[in-house]
């Protein structure tokens, strides 16, 4: 954290902004930070069908659903979406996006059947 020379008080933004670092903090903020972007910038229909990886060197990585929204995204909209982001996540440096078709995580509350909808199955007739 600091040098052990250094004694005295040390002001409360020192010690949280080394804090911060440590742990972590400014990097999941950011990640928020360019996933809402990403969110806005994409739409409704498609966020959902879409998950933000990591950025390396510049270059953000973003998984699709299939492959008909990669090309959508890929070759119509990526200049528009690099626009969207340089503007709205502006801590994050971006250059590039590339894609690639994955599986995405369906949102929690989708991810498990509710006992509601488990009382509206209805048992097969294996007559």
């Amino acid at each position: 954290m600091s040098s052990p020379e250094r004694r005295g008080a040390r002001s409360l933004s020192e010690i949280l902004g080394e804090l911060f670092a440590t742990r972590g903090y400014g990097r999941l903020r950011g990640l928020k930070e360019l996933e809402d972007a990403w969110n806005a910038a994409v739409g409704a229909p498609q966020c959902h069908q879409t998950r933000v990886g990591e950025v390396r060197r510049g270059v953000l990585n973003v998984t699709v659903a299939h492959s008909t929204l990669l090309e959508e995204l890929a070759a119509y909209r990526k200049p528009a979406l690099l626009a969207a982001l340089r503007r709205d996540a502006s801590g994050t440096s971006i250059h590039d996006i590339r894609f690639r078709v994955g599986p995405i995580d369906p949102p929690a509350s989708a991810a498990l059947p509710t006992d509601s909808a488990k009382a509206r199955r209805r048992p097969r007739d294996r007559s």
